[in-house]
């Protein structure tokens, strides 16, 4: 790939243009990292509001109709569905079940089961599931298999 950097004047005049035949996982990073994790969303615990970035999830689950936010500081409630908040982190964040989607930045390791299963074992240790059906696309994201 072919990069131009160009001097500018002033912060205003700061901007990066990306030109690719396709979104892939290397543009998404490029993007989020050009962006510097500017992509935040609120969530709620003990009647207070938070504004959360998205480098700081490690994985989001629907339980009952509610949707969870995990942290390193703890679980957070949200109002955003996993479809939309699938589609508002993008890059790194993908579904892993029916019901969670994870941060692959926020994956230590990765253990496939008879099942077809894989737990993943995420930075904090805590162990998710990813279903039958994403594991060949966490895989391939992972750069496993």
């Amino acid at each position: 790939m072919q990069v131009t950097f160009e001097k500018v004047d002033s912060k205003d005049q700061e901007q990066a243009v990306i030109k690719a035949v396709e979104v892939t996982d290397e543009i998404s990073g490029a993007i989020e990292l050009l962006e510097g994790d500017a992509k935040g969303f609120a969530v709620s615990r003990d009647g207070k509001t938070y504004i959360i970035k998205a480098s700081a999830v490690y994985y989001i689950e629907s339980v009952d109709k509610k949707t969870f936010v995990y942290t390193k500081q703890g679980c957070y409630d949200c109002k955003y569905r996993l479809y939309e908040l699938e589609v508002m982190l993008g890059g790194y964040f993908m579904r892993c079940s029916k019901s969670m989607i994870i941060n692959l930045k926020k994956v230590r390791n990765v253990k496939s089961q008879i099942s077809g299963r894989i737990d993943a074992t995420l930075l904090n240790d805590e162990v998710v599931v990813i279903s039958r059906g994403y594991v060949k696309e966490v895989k391939r994201r992972l750069g496993i298999g």
